[in-house]
């Protein structure tokens, strides 16, 4: 029977501002006396001194019979009794940071510095060393984002069912050899295979990772967490200007072209990335002595990374904070009911439809970066080193941005900086006459690429409101679809006849942007309305018809009346 709120409860969540009116996310409950004046939770984030969801006989045995059912990983460490500091709390989620989020990092940026070395390698000449133009070299990208769409949800799926440990490690050798083949093309026809198989090598790893984050962190802590991980985007593109500018003038060593060594160089750091990760990714907080199957103990000694009493914390605090992330184990796969569910959960949609739209703008402008300082008479080297500040602007901007969204406890409207951000340097790319000097141009172009990149705050939304494993990781792969679906559209904005400057393409942008801020606006709403509408109905139950339904529902995640939704 599932757990019954009562008068003195209400629900925390993850959320630093709860009302004292209103029944939220169930991650667990605090009593009102634990709120300040302000409605904030005192004390809520580190250690143990607060109620929790296994507080009533009711709810644990509710749950842990969920637990046992499903197998969960982490069962034989749940302890509803368990109590903690915060000094020991914080203590371990410094050691979570450099042994998980770390090599997360890591991770993510050997994916980005292979799918994005192709915009450098243009700087040197490929289009014309293998017969091709603008035009080829956007067929050449869109191939590559229908293949990561492609292999999107069957590999996210995948390793839902194997394991993040298994499969991610496999997936990262095989587009680092990949990457490296891609020195031997010689036509548009081997651009294009290796671009196909490099989308299907990769797709699937970015909602795995979300999904695989959130065993770790808890609902507040992931949103940084994943600002984190996506300033590997601008952070690994600095490196990789920065190793671009010495591969690519090294042509002509062994009858080779630059952007020949930089696919093989490259591609090899990403292997070594591969392989490490056999022997440095465990399955969960409670499997660190299992990594490579038992076989890294003389890495990481031979009870693992935490002590007993480390592991009971780091499983508790998790469960406490959202108790359905006890409901799959990490090797039991989404069955196709459960697949259904999360597709046909129309509430999670408008964010679906934004993860299409609202960062199509900017990737034109980062793709052609490059090639376009070339065309404009920057040399080869001059163009990949000016990339550079843009993103660290970028890197910026995406701290700042999540930290103020978490801050003001604000998602959508925070996020429609994003789009209001590039509008006046799309007006201005849009404006400027042909005889503009080069460095407007280039100021224009670089705060594009500066964006306040908010799509870990979507994607921390789509984590919060789908509201257990099984749809978690389903519709964090759909979103990253939607995204892929955006980049392919933005893949095909430019366009051989509209070189060098881009004005009907950026024209085309320039209302995408307009767009994509009345639909955040929109979005807002929605939610807003749709808490609303739940309010009235669960408010409206009286405390027997609220056991009834909470024992009896055959809701889940986000569809539950006594679920409200973050935005």
């Amino acid at each position: 029977m599932p757990p019954v709120t009562s008068d003195k409860k209400i629900f925390a969540g993850e959320s630093k501002n709860v009302s004292r009116n209103s029944l939220s996310v169930v991650d667990g409950s605090v009593d009102l006396e634990e709120l300040d004046n302000s409605g904030k939770v005192k004390g809520a984030f580190l250690g143990s001194n607060r109620q929790h969801a296994f507080s009533s006989a009711v709810s644990l045995d509710y749950w842990q019979d969920i637990y046992e059912k499903a197998k969960y990983e982490g069962r034989h460490r749940f302890d509803p009794q368990l109590s903690w500091s915060p000094s020991e709390e914080s203590r371990l989620l410094r050691k979570l940071d450099m042994r998980i989020m770390l090599w997360v990092w890591i991770m993510f940026s050997s994916l980005d510095l292979v799918r994005r070395n192709i915009n450098r390698a243009v700087s040197d000449k490929l289009l014309p060393e293998l017969g091709m133009n603008t035009n080829d070299f956007n067929n050449g990208q869109t191939i590559y984002f229908f293949a990561f769409l492609a292999a999107e949800l069957p590999g996210g799926l995948i390793s839902k069912k194997f394991g993040p440990d298994v499969m991610t490690p496999i997936s990262i050798t095989l587009w680092g050899l990949i990457c490296s083949c891609q020195c031997l093309i010689k036509s548009r026809t081997g651009y294009y295979v290796t671009r196909a198989l490099l989308g299907l090598s990769q797709g699937g790893f970015i909602p795995e990772m979300v999904l695989y984050l959130s065993y770790f962190y808890k609902t507040n802590e992931l949103p940084m967490r994943l600002s984190v991980f996506w300033t590997a985007i601008p952070l690994t593109q600095i490196i990789g200007s920065l190793l671009a500018g010495g591969f690519l003038e090294m042509r002509g060593i062994s009858g080779w072209s630059g952007w020949q060594w930089l696919f093989l160089v490259e591609g090899l750091m990403s292997i070594g990335v591969g392989l490490c990760t056999f022997f440095v990714m465990p399955a969960s907080v409670t499997e660190t002595s299992k990594i490579l199957g038992g076989k890294a103990s003389w890495l990481h000694g031979k009870n693992g990374w935490f002590t007993p009493r480390e592991e009971a914390i780091l499983v508790n605090r998790i469960l406490r904070d959202d108790p359905t992330k006890g409901d799959m184990n990490n090797r039991q796969h989404v069955s196709l009911h459960g697949l259904w569910l999360a597709l046909k959960d129309y509430d999670l949609w408008p964010v679906y439809i934004l993860g299409v739209l609202a960062y199509m703008p900017y990737q034109p402008t980062a793709s052609y970066l490059s090639l376009t300082l070339t065309t404009l008479g920057y040399t080869v080297f001059e163009a990949n080193m000016l990339a550079i500040p843009g993103f660290v602007l970028f890197f910026v901007n995406i701290l700042f941005i999540v930290w103020l969204s978490e801050k003001l406890n604000e998602r959508l409207l925070i996020s429609t900086w994003s789009n209001i951000w590039m509008l006046p340097f799309f007006i201005g790319l849009v404006a400027i006459p042909k005889s503009a000097g080069p460095w407007i141009r280039y100021t224009l172009l670089t705060g594009v690429n500066g964006i306040p990149y908010t799509h870990a705050i979507l994607v921390g939304m789509i984590s919060r409101n789908s509201n257990s494993v099984g749809t978690r990781a389903v519709c964090a792969a759909l979103y990253n679809m939607c995204y892929q679906f955006g980049s392919i559209s933005a893949a095909n904005v430019y366009r051989n006849d509209d070189k060098p400057y881009y004005y009907h393409g950026n024209k085309v942008l320039l209302s995408i942007v307009s767009v994509n801020i009345i639909l955040f606006v929109l979005a807002k709403l929605y939610y807003i309305k749709r808490n609303q509408m739940k309010d009235r109905v669960w408010t409206s139950l009286s405390e027997e018809e609220k056991t009834a339904y909470l024992a009896t529902t055959k809701d889940t995640g986000s569809r539950r009346l006594n679920v409200r939704f973050v935005h």
